[in-house]
């Protein structure tokens, strides 16, 4: 591999950046900053807020809020709630997908009841695309329910073993499905929580050994299809109070992380451009982004510090961590937004499909 290398913008379609209503953790410009020093282009915002992206109101606040604020690109996924299929047909050309909070989380839009997951999968659009966080057996009842209703179906941050045979399973039959994996389950595991306290905690949890084995088993034989960050930024304070919140930042670690998987051979460079490119703008028919691309030298080898962060945040779980991959460049529609020290903006714009 040469020193120097040119990528695509990436894309990250799985993002929290938090604003409005907890912008203590991060906001529209803090989050996008992050994702330039990180080699994104473009990101998906996540509608779990405190006052949930379930209404084409919510919506439009977000969307004003973003206005002249952001460093990169940045799109929106709507939110499941009991009354917000009503919107659907209101909402579904501003937004790259649904998010349907099938376990608990961070937020209040978990939906159990089997009535309203039917109106919910019924009522979306064929061919835009369902998210779920499905964990475990809750994975069976969306493929089920996806299957039933014609669904194009993405299954968020997949972490067990379970997951991904149950995921090539329903490949194997033709059905429309896609799912992604974060680089914390790739890169840690369960016994990586004794060291990390709270600040491993997240949902899905840290699994076992073998499940991330299973992970790298399913990148390799295409089950899954992307790694999305699952950029969960929280303050220090509330990771280490009383009831810690779950959720870790990734956005400016998941490519340094995987460059030094190619580094070792885990990992092919036309897999990694796979991985956080050319599949998550396919399935989310993410718009192009002309003359943008990213420079980066394979060779630096440094420790990733929590200091030098653009997240609002400052602390990763993967702090200490020797990586060899730096960001030396990013050219967004031909302007350079990262020099490897400065970053330049707001450059960033709104997308829709």
């Amino acid at each position: 591999m040469q020193n120097l290398i040119k990528l695509p913008g990436l894309i990250d379609v799985h993002v929290h950046l938090r604003e409005p209503g907890a912008t203590q953790k991060e906001d529209f410009q803090t989050g996008t900053r992050a994702a330039i020093a990180g080699g994104y282009t473009a990101v998906l915002d996540m509608p779990n807020n405190p006052i949930a992206t379930v209404t084409p109101q919510a919506l439009q606040e977000k969307i004003n809020l973003a206005t002249g604020k952001i460093y990169c690109d940045v799109g929106f996924n709507f939110g499941a709630g009991s009354k917000s299929v009503q919107y659907f047909p209101e909402v579904v050309d501003k937004v790259f997908g649904l998010k349907v909070y099938m376990n608990q989380t961070t937020g209040d839009l978990l939906i159990e009841d089997e009535i309203a997951l039917e109106a919910v999968f019924s009522g979306w659009p064929k061919n835009q695309v369902v998210m779920v966080h499905a964990e475990g057996d809750t994975l069976q009842k969306a493929i089920a329910l996806a299957k039933k209703f014609g669904n194009k179906l993405h299954v968020c941050h997949v972490s067990l073993k379970a997951e991904v045979e149950a995921i090539k399973s329903a490949k194997q039959t033709g059905m429309k499905i896609s799912c992604e994996c974060t680089c914390h389950h790739l890169f840690l595991t369960d016994e990586d929580v004794k060291r990390l306290g709270p600040y491993g905690m997240m949902r899905p949890p840290l699994s076992s050994k073998e499940d991330q084995q299973a992970l790298w088993q399913g990148i390799t034989d295409g089950t899954i299809d992307m790694i999305a960050s699952d950029h969960a930024p929280h303050t220090r304070e509330e990771k280490e109070g009383e009831k810690p919140a779950y959720g870790v930042p990734g956005l400016e670690t998941t490519l340094p992380l995987l460059l030094t998987a190619v580094k070792d051979k885990r990992l092919s460079l036309d897999k990694l451009i796979d991985l956080t490119y050319t599949n998550p703008k396919r399935v989310f028919n993410i718009p192009d982004q002309p003359d943008t691309f990213v420079e980066v030298d394979t060779t630096i080898r440094y420790t990733l510090d929590a200091e030098r962060l653009y997240t609002k945040c400052r602390w990763t779980p993967f702090a200490g961590m020797k990586v060899t991959g730096k960001v030396k460049k990013v050219v967004l529609r031909g302007q350079t937004v990262f020099d490897g020290q400065n970053i330049f903006g707001p450059y960033g714009q709104l997308l829709t499909p």
